[in-house]
Protein backbone atom coordinates (compact mmCIF):
# COMPACT_ATOMS: atom_id res chain seq x y z
CA UNK A 1 0.00 0.00 0.00
CA UNK A 2 1.56 3.27 -1.09
CA UNK A 3 1.93 6.36 1.10
CA UNK A 4 -0.09 8.18 -1.55
CA UNK A 5 -3.16 6.02 -0.80
CA UNK A 6 -2.70 6.36 2.95
CA UNK A 7 -2.37 10.14 2.69
CA UNK A 8 -5.47 10.39 0.50
CA UNK A 9 -7.64 8.46 2.97
CA UNK A 10 -6.25 10.42 5.91
CA UNK A 11 -7.21 13.71 4.26
CA UNK A 12 -10.47 12.70 2.60
CA UNK A 13 -12.16 10.39 5.12
CA UNK A 14 -11.03 10.14 8.78
CA UNK A 15 -13.57 7.37 9.49
CA UNK A 16 -12.23 5.11 6.75
CA UNK A 17 -8.66 6.00 7.67
CA UNK A 18 -9.21 4.85 11.28
CA UNK A 19 -10.12 1.39 9.95
CA UNK A 20 -7.39 1.55 7.31
CA UNK A 21 -4.85 1.64 10.15
CA UNK A 22 -6.41 -1.43 11.84
CA UNK A 23 -6.50 -3.86 8.93
CA UNK A 24 -3.64 -5.77 7.40
CA UNK A 25 -3.09 -5.38 3.68
CA UNK A 26 -1.78 -8.39 1.79
CA UNK A 27 -0.53 -7.23 -1.62
CA UNK A 28 -2.66 -8.80 -4.34
CA UNK A 29 -0.64 -10.52 -7.03
CA UNK A 30 -2.20 -10.19 -10.46
CA UNK A 31 -3.11 -13.55 -12.02
CA UNK A 32 -0.88 -15.06 -14.68
CA UNK A 33 -3.91 -16.43 -16.55
CA UNK A 34 -7.00 -14.27 -17.01
CA UNK A 35 -9.12 -17.21 -18.19
CA UNK A 36 -8.45 -19.08 -14.95
CA UNK A 37 -9.25 -15.92 -12.97
CA UNK A 38 -12.60 -15.55 -14.72
CA UNK A 39 -13.46 -19.20 -14.10
CA UNK A 40 -12.75 -18.65 -10.41
CA UNK A 41 -14.85 -15.46 -10.43
CA UNK A 42 -17.82 -17.36 -11.89
CA UNK A 43 -17.47 -20.21 -9.40
CA UNK A 44 -17.20 -17.73 -6.48
CA UNK A 45 -20.50 -15.98 -7.24
CA UNK A 46 -22.76 -15.85 -4.14
CA UNK A 47 -20.44 -18.10 -2.11
CA UNK A 48 -18.29 -17.54 0.97
CA UNK A 49 -14.55 -17.43 0.37
CA UNK A 50 -13.98 -20.85 1.94
CA UNK A 51 -16.76 -22.60 -0.03
CA UNK A 52 -15.61 -21.00 -3.28
CA UNK A 53 -12.01 -22.08 -2.67
CA UNK A 54 -13.04 -25.69 -1.98
CA UNK A 55 -15.16 -25.93 -5.14
CA UNK A 56 -12.52 -24.23 -7.29
CA UNK A 57 -9.87 -26.73 -6.08
CA UNK A 58 -12.15 -29.61 -7.10
CA UNK A 59 -12.74 -27.92 -10.46
CA UNK A 60 -9.00 -27.52 -11.01
CA UNK A 61 -8.50 -31.24 -10.33
CA UNK A 62 -10.65 -32.09 -13.36
CA UNK A 63 -7.87 -30.89 -15.68
CA UNK A 64 -4.62 -32.70 -16.56
CA UNK A 65 -1.87 -31.36 -14.27
CA UNK A 66 -4.53 -28.99 -12.85
CA UNK A 67 -4.03 -26.69 -15.86
CA UNK A 68 -7.36 -25.02 -16.66
CA UNK A 69 -7.78 -24.16 -20.34
CA UNK A 70 -10.72 -23.11 -22.51
CA UNK A 71 -10.24 -26.13 -24.78
CA UNK A 72 -10.08 -28.50 -21.82
CA UNK A 73 -13.17 -26.97 -20.26
CA UNK A 74 -15.20 -27.34 -23.45
CA UNK A 75 -14.39 -31.05 -23.55
CA UNK A 76 -15.53 -31.69 -19.96
CA UNK A 77 -18.90 -33.33 -19.37
CA UNK A 78 -21.39 -31.00 -17.65
CA UNK A 79 -22.17 -33.58 -14.96
CA UNK A 80 -18.48 -33.83 -14.11
CA UNK A 81 -18.29 -30.07 -13.55
CA UNK A 82 -21.49 -30.17 -11.46
CA UNK A 83 -19.93 -32.88 -9.28
CA UNK A 84 -17.50 -30.24 -7.98
CA UNK A 85 -20.42 -28.43 -6.35
CA UNK A 86 -21.23 -25.94 -9.11
CA UNK A 87 -24.81 -25.17 -10.15
CA UNK A 88 -26.26 -25.79 -13.64
CA UNK A 89 -26.24 -22.04 -14.24
CA UNK A 90 -22.53 -21.79 -13.42
CA UNK A 91 -21.71 -24.77 -15.66
CA UNK A 92 -23.45 -22.98 -18.54
CA UNK A 93 -21.59 -19.79 -17.73
CA UNK A 94 -18.20 -21.55 -17.63
CA UNK A 95 -18.90 -23.30 -20.93
CA UNK A 96 -20.04 -20.04 -22.56
CA UNK A 97 -16.86 -18.32 -21.38
CA UNK A 98 -14.74 -21.15 -22.79
CA UNK A 99 -16.59 -21.02 -26.12
CA UNK A 100 -16.20 -17.24 -26.46
CA UNK A 101 -12.48 -17.37 -25.58
CA UNK A 102 -11.86 -20.33 -27.95
CA UNK A 103 -13.69 -18.62 -30.83
CA UNK A 104 -11.85 -15.35 -30.25
CA UNK A 105 -15.05 -13.35 -29.70
CA UNK A 106 -13.66 -12.50 -26.24
CA UNK A 107 -9.97 -11.58 -26.30
CA UNK A 108 -8.90 -11.55 -22.65
CA UNK A 109 -5.47 -9.99 -23.13
CA UNK A 110 -7.07 -7.11 -25.03
CA UNK A 111 -9.05 -6.26 -21.88
CA UNK A 112 -5.88 -5.06 -20.16
CA UNK A 113 -5.73 -1.97 -22.37
CA UNK A 114 -9.45 -1.11 -22.34
CA UNK A 115 -11.13 1.45 -20.03
CA UNK A 116 -13.14 0.02 -17.13
CA UNK A 117 -16.54 0.59 -18.79
CA UNK A 118 -15.49 -1.22 -21.98
CA UNK A 119 -14.10 -4.16 -20.01
CA UNK A 120 -17.46 -4.49 -18.28
CA UNK A 121 -19.33 -4.30 -21.60
CA UNK A 122 -17.19 -7.13 -22.99
CA UNK A 123 -17.48 -9.35 -19.94
CA UNK A 124 -21.24 -9.11 -19.47
CA UNK A 125 -21.64 -10.64 -22.95
CA UNK A 126 -20.69 -13.94 -21.30
CA UNK A 127 -23.72 -15.83 -20.00
CA UNK A 128 -23.85 -15.58 -16.21
CA UNK A 129 -21.30 -12.77 -15.87
CA UNK A 130 -23.08 -9.70 -14.52
CA UNK A 131 -21.83 -6.32 -13.34
CA UNK A 132 -20.69 -7.66 -9.92
CA UNK A 133 -18.49 -10.36 -11.46
CA UNK A 134 -17.08 -7.87 -13.95
CA UNK A 135 -16.25 -5.44 -11.13
CA UNK A 136 -14.49 -8.19 -9.14
CA UNK A 137 -12.48 -9.07 -12.25
CA UNK A 138 -11.50 -5.43 -12.75
CA UNK A 139 -10.24 -5.34 -9.16
CA UNK A 140 -8.53 -8.69 -8.82
CA UNK A 141 -7.92 -9.76 -12.40
CA UNK A 142 -6.73 -6.48 -13.90
CA UNK A 143 -5.63 -4.64 -10.75
CA UNK A 144 -7.70 -1.51 -11.41
CA UNK A 145 -7.37 0.86 -8.45
CA UNK A 146 -10.63 2.78 -8.60
CA UNK A 147 -13.47 0.24 -8.58
CA UNK A 148 -16.39 0.07 -6.16
CA UNK A 149 -19.28 -2.39 -6.43
CA UNK A 150 -22.63 -1.04 -5.28
CA UNK A 151 -23.96 -4.57 -5.81
CA UNK A 152 -21.69 -6.14 -3.18
CA UNK A 153 -23.60 -6.90 0.02
CA UNK A 154 -20.41 -7.04 2.12
CA UNK A 155 -19.41 -3.53 1.07
CA UNK A 156 -22.87 -2.17 1.82
CA UNK A 157 -22.95 -3.87 5.23
CA UNK A 158 -19.49 -2.52 6.07
CA UNK A 159 -20.55 1.04 5.21
CA UNK A 160 -23.70 0.66 7.33
CA UNK A 161 -21.62 -0.52 10.30
CA UNK A 162 -18.67 1.85 9.83
CA UNK A 163 -20.71 5.03 9.36
CA UNK A 164 -23.37 4.23 11.97
CA UNK A 165 -26.47 3.94 9.78
CA UNK A 166 -29.43 2.49 11.69
CA UNK A 167 -31.05 1.20 8.51
CA UNK A 168 -29.62 0.33 5.12
CA UNK A 169 -28.15 3.47 3.52
CA UNK A 170 -29.58 4.60 0.18
CA UNK A 171 -27.59 4.54 -3.04
CA UNK A 172 -27.23 8.33 -2.81
CA UNK A 173 -25.91 8.12 0.79
CA UNK A 174 -23.41 5.43 -0.19
CA UNK A 175 -22.25 7.34 -3.26
CA UNK A 176 -21.68 10.48 -1.19
CA UNK A 177 -19.26 8.51 1.02
CA UNK A 178 -17.65 6.49 -1.76
CA UNK A 179 -16.92 9.55 -3.92
CA UNK A 180 -14.43 10.73 -1.27
CA UNK A 181 -12.23 7.73 -1.98
CA UNK A 182 -11.60 8.38 -5.69
CA UNK A 183 -9.19 7.50 -7.30
CA UNK A 184 -8.52 4.62 -4.86
CA UNK A 185 -11.92 3.03 -4.37
CA UNK A 186 -10.54 -0.50 -4.81
CA UNK A 187 -8.28 -0.06 -1.76
CA UNK A 188 -11.17 1.43 0.21
CA UNK A 189 -13.24 -1.64 -0.72
CA UNK A 190 -10.53 -3.88 0.71
CA UNK A 191 -10.63 -1.89 3.95
CA UNK A 192 -14.42 -2.33 4.08
CA UNK A 193 -14.31 -6.08 3.53
CA UNK A 194 -11.62 -6.54 6.16
CA UNK A 195 -13.46 -4.30 8.62
CA UNK A 196 -16.21 -6.91 8.77
CA UNK A 197 -13.70 -9.33 10.34
CA UNK A 198 -12.73 -6.91 13.13
CA UNK A 199 -14.25 -7.46 16.56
Amino acid sequence: MSDKVSKHFRQSDPILFAYFKKVEFIPHKLPADLFVELCETIISQQLSGKAASTIFDRFKNLFPKKKITAKGLMSLDDAKIRSCGTSNAKVKSLKDLAQKVSSGSLKLNKLKSLPDEEVMRELVKVKGIGPWSAEMFLMFGLGREDIFSHRDLGLRNAIKKMYGFRKDPSLRQIEKIVSKWKPFRTYASQVLWQSLELK
